[in-house]
């Protein structure tokens, strides 16, 4: 995994499908363009979740995934 420059950490551990890509979007509206949000879930179904909801928004680019022990670690960049 690469270190990304962090701008804000979105907390969403122990919520399930569909809250975390409701507020990773929700924290993205109020980035600057370029900044970065890091997204810590544990609902395995965040990798694929917020991989299509990143695929399918106009304005941010998925920048890596992590699947740790306990925790999926989302990085998110606002693109415009």
């Amino acid at each position: 995994m690469t270190e990304h420059e962090v701008t804000q950490t979105l907390d969403v551990k122990g919520e399930n499908c569909p809250m975390p890509v409701v507020k990773t979007k929700q924290n993205v509206d109020q980035l600057a363009e370029g900044d970065v949000l890091e997204v810590l879930a544990t609902d395995p179904g965040s990798m694929s979740d917020l991989g299509g909801w990143a695929d399918t928004t106009d304005g941010v680019e998925l920048l890596d995934q992590a699947e740790g022990e306990d925790v999926f670690k989302h990085y998110v960049r606002k693109t415009e």
